[in-house]
């Protein structure tokens, strides 16, 4: 009996950007009477189910958007005879769907960490539940992932997870909804444990992959305190000190050469301590979700917290002035936009000195406000794309599956798709990468920089918005082509004696 634990993709890269945690820390949540999981990616290559024997237990992880390919799987791995078992957030809110269409025995609803050993004994025994519905654990029985699995000439970039949960509540984020809106903190020495761990493999650069690395704002603290809420604000303050205290360790107990990036709201602009605190501890870059530059686009997605126009152009511009780069992400067709705010998008991502931004298009995605929204104005609508209705768009075969789904009061999604294509094309021009790239120093960096500028566009852009599967399968051919190099410059030599 083998154990396959599987990431559905149905695009292979040959090299992967970000190693996927969840398949590693469910390795480590494998008993060692099963033996060592065999660990498939299919972002890197697709699994060969000819490998699956009867008796086997696959483990699939799912989200919308490979959903599709991972019932597939599903399917094919019990014809081999398999135990088939799907998790992840739309496992979680879709278990029915694994099991019609995906061909499961059993599902997991919510974190997998404590609940797979139990899955794979009732496997053995021949007895799996149909739902395991385990829910969110605490922090303390958070797994440590089992990085010796990795193949360390296959990823740029390892991955650690110091919190889950987002206090926010984002319209187009499910997020606050699957893990919930209370962070659930790792312990520092956990953190910084796992993180020397991979310091030791090769890996130098790492994503502190969380759903909000900065869960107190000033703003949170400064409300608990004008309500005299004071159980409040001593836990906004417990938390806000296991940050620092992290990120004290992140800088003391970590080799110096050690990258780190993260994702993170906003509002850190409005505090310059815990930017420093970030770049001491050598995060120097973060996602940032602008999603939107205008005040009636921010209402659009219940995100007006955020700034907008030349506020936040200047707030942005504190994150570098601190040390740390931005990813900027932007949200097109949103209700409020209009033809003129592509190019003021645009303007704001160039002003406010981001070392790179990603463009998307406003997508329904199941567990969120705007799913909702849009499901119910859809209830009439008996639209179906082959044989499927448009409300379950993650189960379109992905070369019929439209661009934008939501109609627009003044634009049509092929607008959209073409005003949304262009500002890809021109922040990512040759010209303004090389503009930007003046954010590292040596000349050999700044040709990294556009290497690896040029990579991102043809991963997350001409693969997304191609309109036909050919030009996504040539996207697909120039990404593994330039993969291999952008590895390299994010490669380095194991540090086996790394404390």
């Amino acid at each position: 009996m083998k154990v396959y634990l599987v990431n559905p993709s149905d695009r292979s890269f040959g090299i992967g950007v970000i190693t996927p945690r969840w398949l590693y820390v469910l390795a480590a949540a494998t008993p060692s009477c099963f033996g060592d999981p065999v660990i498939v990616d299919e972002t890197l290559e697709q699994l060969d189910v000819r490998c699956i024997a009867a008796g086997d237990i696959v483990g699939i992880g799912i989200h919308t958007g490979n959903a599709l390919r991972g019932y597939e799987i599903g399917r094919l791995a019990r014809k081999q005879g398999a135990f088939v078992v799907f998790g992840g957030v739309h496992a979680t809110l879709y278990p029915e769907e694994a099991h019609e269409l995906g061909g499961a025995h059993a599902v997991v609803k919510g974190d997998g960490d404590t609940a797979w050993a139990g899955v794979l004994e009732d496997c053995k025994n021949l007895s799996p539940k149909s739902v395991y519905a385990v829910g969110r654990i605490e922090a303390s029985a958070f797994q440590s992932a089992r990085w010796d699995l990795v193949p360390r000439d296959r990823y740029m970039w390892g991955s650690v997870q110091t919190v889950r949960g987002c206090p926010k509540h984002c319209s187009f984020c499910s997020v606050w909804r699957t893990d919930g809106q209370r962070p659930r903190i790792r312990s520092a020495d956990a953190v910084v444990q796992e993180l020397q761990h991979l310091r030791r493999l090769g890996f130098r650069f790492v994503l502190l992959a969380d759903d909000n690395f900065y869960p107190v704002s000033l703003t949170d603290l400064q409300l608990a305190s004008r309500q005299g809420n004071t159980q409040r604000s001593n836990e906004l303050n417990a938390i806000r000190a296991e940050r620092f205290e992290l990120m004290e360790r992140l800088a003391e107990d970590c080799p110096p050469d050690m990258v780190f990036f993260t994702q993170i709201t906003m509002e850190a602009a409005e505090d310059p301590a815990f930017l420093d605190a970030m770049s001491k501890a050598q995060i120097k870059g973060a996602l940032v979700g602008i999603e939107a530059v205008t005040p009636q686009g921010l209402k659009d997605i219940y995100k007006d917290f955020n700034a907008a126009g030349e506020e936040l152009v200047n707030r942005l511009r504190l994150f570098p002035e601190h040390g740390v780069k931005v990813l900027g992400s932007f949200i097109f067709g949103l209700p409020s936009d209009r033809p003129e705010t592509f190019e003021a998008t645009l303007s704001v991502a160039q002003r406010a000195d981001l070392a790179f931004a990603q463009f998307v298009m406003l997508m329904p995605f199941p567990g969120t406000v705007d799913f909702e929204h849009w499901e119910k104005t859809m209830q009439h609508d008996e639209t179906r794309i082959a044989g499927i209705p448009v409300t379950r768009h993650w189960l379109i075969p992905r070369g019929l599956r439209p661009k934008i789904y939501s109609p627009h009061p003044v634009m049509s999604a092929e607008e959209i798709r073409q005003r949304t294509q262009k500002v890809w094309d021109k922040f990512y021009s040759l010209r303004l990468i090389w503009r930007r790239s003046h954010c590292v120093k040596s000349l050999k960096s700044r040709l990294a920089f556009l290497l690896i500028s040029k990579l991102y566009r043809q991963m997350y852009a001409n693969t997304g918005i191609a309109i036909d599967s050919a030009r996504e399968s040539r996207s697909v051919r120039w990404a593994r082509w330039m993969a291999k190099p952008c590895r390299m410059l994010f490669a380095a030599r194991p540090m086996p004696h790394c404390r």
